[in-house]
């Protein structure tokens, strides 16, 4: 007779594993989930069915490792209120951008406006002083261009607009190959050959064409979600260390991907925008770093703590939905320690088709109460 801990895995869950022709990345990236590259999230079209299979329709959803904001993002396409929590800012700001409700013509004209300063920039040197990250990673008129950018940021109304569209640009103007803008190095300054367009390529020289067609799609995105989200539903987003941080009122349930163990550092892959927007540090408060014995330990603690916190803000019986690659096996162990009982386990397939990262692997859906 299977164990219970067997009678718990399903087979590979069909309806969540999604080949590229069913799921491309278009889709996968629609609207407001593409405003700002993010490696490590989930899908959107995952915490869809995630929330119509465990959530009741109107209901309230909880995301202590909110990240991106994928959750909170659906939640509102599916007519959920929800609330996301994260101890990085750069995460909470991208998390406000996208939830927040605009009006139109303003935040146009705002854009616009922005843009069309910038191109009327002659590339003066920037007054006063220029950090050695930015003048190691940056050509000298991509810098200029970028610094006077983020001096007009505090100009507008929708000043958390632009300073998203700034940090995207940033990302693509950096001094790096185009095949290794997720984590480069050292600054390229010399031409290479490009593993992505099969030819020499130079090092990019300046920022202003990014900073112009970033404004235009974010102003793209934020109207074609405007059209989908459900009015009258609202997401809060919440900075601060989930272990600690009070949720408020009770929760319908919780969907979450926690930071997977030695994976990705996610400070490091938002860098630039910490450089360049002046965000506090807080990598310290992150979990995931390392896969030693105690990095391992201190990971099963904060998350089973993490779990613990927001059991506490759950209505009776609401279902803790965790999505992760969990191949050493630590979740039992970690639902345990935060009083939670495993009640299914399945998986998906993943496969990775973009980028140098592009692999397979599989996901684990967990769902204790």
């Amino acid at each position: 007779m299977a164990s219970t801990q067997d009678a718990l895995y399903r087979r590979i869950d069909l309806d969540l594993s999604w080949s590229e022709r069913d799921l491309p990345e278009r889709v996968r990236t629609k609207h407001v989930h593409r405003l700002h590259p993010y490696l490590g999230k989930f899908i959107p079209q995952l915490v869809e069915v995630l929330l119509a299979r465990h959530l009741p329709q109107g209901g309230r959803v909880l995301d202590p490792f909110a990240g991106s904001g994928t959750t909170l993002v659906q939640a509102l396409e599916s007519g959920l209120d929800a609330t996301g929590a994260d101890v990085a800012p750069f995460n909470c700001l991208l998390m406000r951008v996208k939830t927040r409700e605009y009006n139109p013509f303003v935040l146009e004209s705002e854009l616009r406006e922005a843009s069309a300063r910038l191109e009327a920039f002659e590339g003066r040197r920037p007054e006063g002083p220029i950090s050695r990250y930015v003048r190691d990673w940056y050509a000298p008129q991509a810098a200029a261009e970028l610094l006077f950018f983020r001096s007009l940021v505090e100009d507008y109304e929708h000043s958390d607009v632009l300073r998203i569209v700034l940090a995207r640009a940033a990302r693509s103007a950096r001094r790096t190959t185009h095949f290794d803008l997720d984590f480069p190095r050292s600054p390229q300054r010399s031409p290479y050959w490009c593993h992505k367009h099969r030819r020499e390529c130079r090092p990019v020289g300046e920022a202003r064409r990014f900073l112009r067609r970033y404004a235009l799609d974010t102003l793209a995105r934020i109207r074609e979600f405007s059209r989908v989200r459900e009015r009258g539903r609202g997401a809060e987003v919440l900075h601060g260390d989930a272990r600690e941080l009070d949720f408020g009122a009770s929760f319908d349930g919780a969907v979450t991907s926690p930071p997977y163990p030695g994976l990705i550092d996610y400070h490091e892959q938002h860098r630039y925008a910490y450089e360049l927007l002046g965000l506090e540090e807080c990598r310290e408060l992150e979990l995931g770093k390392g896969t030693s014995r105690a990095a391992l330990t201190a990971y099963c603690e904060g998350v089973a703590a993490v779990l613990a916190n927001v059991r506490s803000s759950l209505a009776a019986g609401a279902p803790v939905v965790i999505v992760i690659n969990d191949r050493r096996d630590l979740y039992p162990g970690i639902l345990e320690q935060a009083g939670l009982t495993l009640e299914e386990r399945y998986r998906r397939h993943v496969n990775r088709r973009t980028g140098r990262r592009a692999g397979e692997f599989f996901e684990d859906i967990l769902v204790a109460r």
